[in-house]
């Protein structure tokens, strides 16, 4: 039986010397319409490259090997697809997953690398099916920007925990086999799930920091109940996570006590960001003035600490909840068991608690504490978050430095 489509001239029909020539030729139609089918079936799920595909049409700053020296570069942006929206870059925060996957840190970095994941914009375009953004909105994209959209979380809005796992906003694979690249560029294209509308009234250059810092505080804070009037809280740490847990403590109507290493930063706990005390955690006698005091901790450190003192913080059936990330994570069961406290780690947020912490920024007037910066200070400020020189958050001027 012949392959349906391909006509093959019969040997007992013609002379030897023509049996190829109407073989090729029918082969070859048979293929085009095989590929015109293909692509008729498969439109609106893998678009065909078109003109613009074929050129660079996107500006960024990349690190193109383990040093993490990021230095200008052209690429091309996905063609937008009819659930997309474009987003033209007018602002990106810059966050310490910057410097850990420009530099390798994690021994997975894809180069050429585009970071940034605090993205704030103006939509350019959307495609035929968005519905909740227009063009010319002010909108945000976060760590993330796809996800399996069919899993129980996703189902619930929370596709930060997608049992397949969700694709970060740059060095991943998408779902296309495209490796993303963040906002340290002119522009990115993003299903519409994934972008975040931001209020007219609030300033872009704020916003950015809210897509990874101030959600990463804000989601165990929600989760935990941390939002009740008049109870307490700790904050381990006072860098970009910490200062907005702080803000966010003080919004919720929280009694707020910064736990920190360096006496340096007392004043300006208290006086700039509201901190109702602060404690040096070296100093014993402090410490032991705040025992089972608290209500709650966030704990925004990364770097290696013990866990046994400040769990003896907490008052009985306390929450202790981990966003930083320590080499490792040590304390003694009487430290937890006894006091029926709770221990628990926490990551960024998914798309219904990140539009609402938007909002309650907006609607309370909440904002980071930033240092506008153009990008070509880009290296310098990765090099400033490494030495902790920065209060509290750089933001990079995309729109009028990126050129």
């Amino acid at each position: 039986m012949r392959p349906p489509g391909i006509w093959v001239l019969d040997s007992d029909r013609a002379p030897s010397n023509t049996r190829f020539v109407p073989f090729f030729v029918s082969f070859v139609i048979s293929l085009g319409n095989r590929i015109l089918s293909l692509y008729l079936f498969y439109d609106g799920l893998v678009r065909p490259m078109d003109s613009q595909t074929k050129t660079e049409n996107c500006l960024g700053w990349a690190a193109t090997d383990p040093t993490g020296v990021l230095s200008p570069y052209k690429f091309s942006r996905r063609p937008l697809g009819s659930d997309d929206v474009s987003i033209k870059i007018t602002h990106c925060g810059v966050c310490y997953a910057d410097v850990i996957w420009s530099r390798n840190m994690f021994g997975d970095s894809i180069y050429p690398l585009v970071p940034g994941h605090e993205i704030a914009g103006i939509v350019k375009e959307v495609g035929s099916n968005v519905q909740r953004i227009n063009v010319g909105d002010p909108v945000g994209v976060g760590t993330y920007v796809n996800s399996c959209r069919n899993c129980e979380y996703c189902n619930d809005g929370v596709e930060v925990q997608c049992v397949k796992g969700p694709v970060l906003t740059f060095n991943h694979i998408d779902i296309d086999g495209t490796v993303t690249k963040g906002g340290y560029s002119s522009h990115i294209v993003v299903h519409e799930r994934y972008c975040f509308k931001i209020p007219d009234n609030y300033p872009l250059a704020s916003a950015a920091p809210l897509l990874c810092a101030g959600i990463t505080v804000y989601t165990p804070m929600m989760r935990y109940n941390m939002n009740q009037p008049g109870k307490s809280l700790g904050v381990i740490g006072l860098g970009g996570l910490g200062h907005m847990a702080v803000k966010f403590g003080k919004a919720f109507g929280l009694s707020v006590t910064v736990l920190s290493t360096s006496i340096s930063k007392k004043e300006e706990a208290l006086s700039l960001l509201g901190a109702d005390n602060f404690v040096v955690t070296s100093d014993q006698e402090q410490m032991k003035g705040l025992s089972k005091s608290l209500d709650f901790i966030i704990d925004t450190a990364s770097g290696d600490h013990p866990f046994d003192p400040y769990l003896s913080l907490l008052k009985s059936s306390g929450v202790y909840a981990l966003v930083g990330f320590p080499s490792e994570i040590k304390f003694s069961p009487a430290s937890l068991n006894p006091g029926m406290k709770t221990f628990a780690g926490s990551v960024t947020g998914g798309t219904k608690m990140i539009q609402e912490m938007i909002g309650f920024c907006a609607a309370r007037k909440i904002y980071p504490q930033i240092e506008v910066i153009p990008i070509q200070y880009a290296n310098e400020a990765l090099e400033r978050l490494v030495k902790k020189d920065v209060k509290y958050r750089f933001v990079i001027d995309i729109e009028n430095t990126l050129k």
